[in-house]
């Protein structure tokens, strides 16, 4: 085997347990520990409701003093001190009326409410401690009073203390118009990528009919290598070095999977393995991937702006992407016309491109690419449209995340062409489920259904062999 991707088996631990909180690396992590069952709830006592109570006598101080640090202090001349200082003058500012309004606070509690109101004033109030909170993946809120966040793979209901809905508009507000945008009556629903790299989405009234919705995918600065997701058990090893040879020797590989089954961090994981001497382009609506390469060149989508004009497409970054010398297009997601064009690059010199897909299966990831060529409007039979699809794309990597939060590989298919009007494709490697244990945890084996890729023979011309005991039938992956 090649040296370059038996180092890959050297620097791989061995099968881990569950990772502890935020190992995962955010939005698109691939392995979640699993979620301890709910504890049953508790009645509502006495001393909850005075508990509740003072925090919200807490919420309506906070809100009173930054109302008052607006009216008596110069906020621009504050905005551009350091933000030590600055939280020194709110402190000293706080303090003095918290003793006028005779506030029975302690010192924790002030410093906290001095943190709270700098995070209101620069940044974007309660949401601040929930993003910078390296275990929370989405952040999701339906009305002022309704938030939920991802953690573990598991959704779990937070209190985030809005004042009201006005509260969170005006957060609303102040993402958008941080990347330039608007949200209003006029045009309620907003798409954008907030200044970290996150991707934010909201909705708001008359859309939003209980209030607005807001959704934040946090962006995670963590790059998780291939072999940590061997490590955390979202693929095996064997697996893990098929894939890699095969990227590297220039095969084009399809990201199949449902919302947040971790296909950005598996294109991340893949793409270490393309050579640093090719020019690579990337096509996203929102800029997440993190190529290691030297020579990558980053393209984003752009809305239309509020006269409907100036509106950017994937298909038109495909088309210019394609006049710009590129080795390899990566395209964040396909998901309407621009698949037609992605897939004449991939037949056309640009072999090795790389996509994901939102699809349940790799015979679902072809139905669906069907369908958006279909959408192209052009005459074209199903059979070319089939015949186009086959020649292009050499591997489906399917991805699925369990009932218990975790993310895994569920299947690895290889497309071997056509036979009269359909698409041909073979399972390489599965994950055999067998059942679930008493915890919920789901049990199951990655396994070998001894089918051997087409694409050995090309491998093995690079200098690139593999045992034959990879592909053992049944045999349970290492």
């Amino acid at each position: 085997m090649s040296s370059r991707f038996s180092t890959l088996r050297e620097r791989t631990p061995a099968p881990a347990p569950t990772p502890s909180a935020g190992a995962d690396g955010g939005a698109d992590g691939v392995t979640i520990p699993l979620a301890r069952k709910t504890e049953p709830k508790k009645s509502p006592s006495v001393a909850a409701n005075g508990a509740d109570k003072a925090n919200d006598k807490v919420l309506d101080a906070r809100v009173r003093l930054h109302r008052m640090l607006i009216e008596e202090i110069n906020l621009v001349a504050l905005e551009k001190l350091p933000r030590d200082e600055m939280r020194r003058q709110v402190h000293e500012f706080v303090s003095e009326k918290t003793r006028k309004e005779r506030l029975a606070i302690n010192v924790a509690e002030l410093d906290a409410l001095v943190d709270d109101i700098v995070d209101e004033m620069v940044g974007l109030g309660p949401l601040e401690p929930l993003l910078k909170d390296p275990s929370i993946n989405d952040i999701l809120i339906n009305g002022h009073e309704n938030c939920f966040v991802e953690r573990h793979g598991k959704l779990q209901k937070v209190h985030v203390p809005f004042k009201d809905e006005a509260h969170l508009l005006r957060i609303v507000s102040k993402i958008v118009a941080a990347v330039g945008r608007r949200v209003d009556e006029s045009q309620p629903m907003v798409d954008a990528r907030m200044l970290d790299g996150s991707r934010f989405n909201a909705a708001i009234r008359p859309v939003g009919v209980d209030g607005p919705l807001v959704s934040i995918r946090k962006f995670s600065t963590n790059k998780l290598a291939l072999h940590k997701l061997v490590g955390f058990g979202a693929l095996t090893q064997e697996m893990a070095e098929v894939l890699a040879a095969a990227v590297f020797a220039r095969k084009t590989t399809i990201i199949s999977g449902g919302t947040g089954t971790g296909k950005t961090t598996m294109l991340n994981a893949l793409s270490a393995f393309i050579p640093e001497d090719e020019r690579l382009i990337t096509i996203e609506d929102a800029a997440e991937l993190q190529l290691q390469q030297p020579h990558v060149a980053r393209m984003e989508t752009r809305p239309a702006n509020i006269e409907g004009h100036g509106e950017i497409k994937q298909r038109d970054l495909v088309k210019n992407a394609l006049r710009m010398r590129p080795d390899r297009v990566i395209l964040g997601e396909c998901r309407g016309e621009e698949a037609f064009d992605m897939l004449q690059a991939m037949n056309t010199g640009h072999e090795g491109s790389m996509a994901t897909i939102h699809a349940n299966t790799p015979r679902d990831a072809i139905g669906r690419l069907e369908q958006m060529l279909g959408m192209t409007g052009m005459p074209m039979t199903v059979q070319s449209i089939r015949s186009q699809i086959s020649s292009a794309i050499d591997i489906i990597v399917q991805l699925t995340r369990l009932s218990d939060g975790r993310r895994k590989v569920t299947s690895v298919a290889e497309v071997t062409g056509m036979e009269g009007d359909i698409i041909q494709m073979q399972e390489i490697f599965t994950f055999r489920r067998t059942g679930t244990d008493s915890d919920g945890k789901v049990l199951g084996h990655f396994e070998a259904t001894g089918m051997r890729p087409r694409f050995l023979d090309d491998l093995k011309a690079m200098g690139v062999e593999f045992p034959g005991k990879y592909f053992e039938p049944g045999r349970p992956q290492e």
